[in-house]
């Protein structure tokens, strides 16, 4: 693999290019996922100029490797913790040794990868039957009898038979396999690709990424193939270049990559937040999200719906009855500046569809580096209240544990 000139820069930020760093496949590349807002790419009169969004991680071109950081919400230190809750996946313990290089988040994601095969190997490759057919000199299995007599006119020194036999190479294998190899161009620690070189050779490789992709689309888990869920997850998120269904978006990249949508690991996290708070309160999320959500209809085209990230039912004043709080995820500086007008209506029409007429009540949460806080919105029209938006900092500097006790401790 040729070397190729490293461009860093942070989420939100951008950064030059010459015209000669990118190859007319590379252009392409980018602006495919320009179309998907995970960047934009932008002719100058010297070059190009590239600027990341909310999007973090490793971008692997014909002549440049793209590394974009955390910068904002997550710092890089943390960002593996978050990640690994809102995926639901145990923290990997042995990618602490990659966490200080320069391109950890793909490093770590390699390293928790490489934690779990290992572990997979040490434990034993899970084996199941396989029908195989193959000609052999000896009687193994049962003899095809029509491709005996097709193929060998009744000769009998090289037998055509069909096996059924335990192996390791099964799809639960396969993928992990795939995944292996596609880490190892996406490290830039010698020692971090050795040892994924390594423990590769212990699993078989599926013929594409695409078919490894399928089988775990496909996967159903058991108690025979249960241990094998973490290591799928940190599969499937190195295959789809980032793209994990339910946290980043579905058709992954069009480029070698892994790219993180911070937006989209924000929703996840705060999902997993609020319906983990909510339990010693008596509360659940309600199954589903937010069931037919708000429907628009009347307008030109098709019917819209909108609905929140999340649907919390609570306790109410009367053991009878039960309220309903909409909770909604932003990725952005409300730690720094005011709540949009936009969000504010939002919200508004998430109480007033959601919560109880006489005190509508909403919630954003917000990441907030260097400690949490909270503020409430009043928001009152000529005739009165019109309803409170709750907004909720989270310390991201914290660990998932205390984030989830403190807004357990200001839900209202």
């Amino acid at each position: 693999m040729p070397d190729r000139t490293p461009v860093r820069l942070g989420e939100y930020e951008s950064a030059p290019l010459e015209a000669g760093q990118l190859t007319p496949r590379d252009v392409d590349r980018l602006h495919a996922l320009q179309a998907r807002g995970c960047l934009t790419l932008t002719r100058e009169r010297t070059g190009w100029r590239l600027k990341a969004d909310a999007t973090v991680g490793v971008l692997v071109l014909d002549r440049v490797r793209v590394v974009v950081q955390p910068k904002f919400a997550i710092p890089g230190e943390q960002l593996m913790s978050w990640l690994a809750y809102a995926l639901g996946t145990p923290v990997p313990a042995t990618a602490r040794r990659w966490a200080t290089g320069p391109d950890g988040y793909a490093d770590l994601v390699a390293a928790a990868l490489l934690e779990q095969c290992e572990r997979l190997v040490r434990e034993g490759l899970r084996r199941d039957y396989v029908r195989r057919r193959s000609v052999e000199p000896v009687l193994r299995g049962r003899l095809d009898v029509a491709a005996q007599a097709t193929r060998r006119y009744g000769q009998l020194d090289q037998l055509h038979v069909r096996t059924f036999d335990r192996e390791a190479d099964i799809w639960d294998n396969r993928v992990l396999g795939s995944a292996l190899r596609s880490a190892l161009g996406l490290t830039s620690s010698p020692e971090l690709a050795r040892a994924l070189h390594g423990i590769a050779g212990a699993f078989p490789q599926a013929p594409t990424p695409a078919a490894a992709l399928r089988a775990l689309d496909r996967t159903h888990y058991t108690r025979l193939n249960a241990r094998y869920r973490p290591a799928h997850t940190w599969a499937r998120l190195l295959l789809r270049g980032g793209g994990v269904t339910d946290l980043l978006t579905d058709h992954g990249t069009t480029a070698d990559g892994l790219l993180l949508a911070m937006p989209a690991l924000w929703e996840a996290v705060v999902r997993r937040l609020g319906t983990e708070a909510v339990v010693p309160h008596g509360g659940h999320a309600v199954p589903g999200g937010s069931g037919a959500g708000i429907t628009i209809r009347g307008d030109l085209g098709n019917a819209s719906t909108f609905r929140p990230d999340l649907l919390l039912s609570l306790p109410g004043r009367d053991t009878a009855h039960r309220t309903v709080l909409p909770v909604d995820a932003k990725y952005k500086r409300y730690d720094r500046h005011g709540v949009s007008a936009a969000d504010v209506h939002q919200l508004l029409t998430y109480s007033s569809g959601y919560g109880s007429g006489d005190a509508p009540v909403a919630v954003i949460v917000h990441p907030q580096p260097g400690g949490h806080a909270q503020r409430t919105l009043h928001v009152r029209g000529p005739d009165g209240p019109l309803g409170a938006i709750h907004v909720l900092g989270v310390d991201t500097r914290t660990t998932p544990a205390q984030a989830t006790e403190r807004i357990g401790s200001v839900l209202p």
